[in-house]
């Protein structure tokens, strides 16, 4: 017990760093992945050209290759990052990209029949998408978007490669100092709950967005 609460505060302290870049990522990712793919439907071939790079690249290579590549590749040409705000930009590219495929595909279950009757009563194309398109198109990618969700608090874990001390890294440090496995037992029960909770508000919205059927 002794040796529990001499680690315990800096797994809780690693704990706020965890939570701090989830909610970030979700934030970031949520909004960024919505106008990705709307690009990705462009008339434009230059702007789909570019969208569909940018997520072949986000989701072709590791995010651990570029959390490094954006913390210290990018200060070896003059663009530093503080460590937070390296992690917050990978984070949030990386899901955009995996978010952008999860809404297109939403956008495409969406009946054509939805957008003429939508055109028919005089909506606008940014009525139609807000009141008509977006509605159903969450409905659609929920579960999709949980299984992100639950991929991201344990993907967290790796900021302890740019030296954020998240959980892990807390874990890791007290485990190492002490010569036990109490601490990685500690945060693999944090893992848990995070996921845990996590998962149970989406099956809530799920049960929710049912009515609408």
């Amino acid at each position: 017990m002794e040796n529990m609460t001499a680690f315990l505060p800096g797994i809780l302290s690693g704990l706020q760093m965890t939570l701090g870049v989830f909610f970030i990522t979700i934030i970031g990712s949520v909004p960024l992945g919505i106008l990705a793919s709307l690009a990705m439907k462009s008339p434009y071939f230059t702007i789909r050209w570019l969208v569909n790079g940018y997520i072949w690249i986000m989701r072709g290579t590791p995010l651990l290759l570029q959390l490094i590549f954006i913390y210290y590749g990018l200060a070896m040409v003059g663009v530093p990052f503080t460590r937070f705000e390296a992690a917050a930009f990978a984070f949030i590219i990386n899901y955009a990209a995996y978010l952008a495929e999860i809404f297109r595909g939403g956008l495409q279950s969406v009946p054509q029949g939805q957008f003429d009757a939508a055109q028919v009563l005089g909506l606008s194309k940014t009525q139609t998408f807000f009141k008509v398109v977006l509605p159903q198109v969450v409905k659609i990618v929920v579960p999709s978007f949980g299984n992100e969700v639950v991929n991201l608090v344990k993907d967290t874990s790796l900021i302890y490669v740019i030296g954020l001390g998240d959980i892990l890294r807390a874990g890791s440090i007290a485990a190492a100092r002490d010569v036990t496995l109490v601490p990685y037992l500690i945060v693999g029960a944090l893992y848990l709950i995070m996921t845990a909770v996590v998962t149970v508000l989406l099956r809530a919205s799920e049960k929710r967005l049912n009515v609408w059927r």
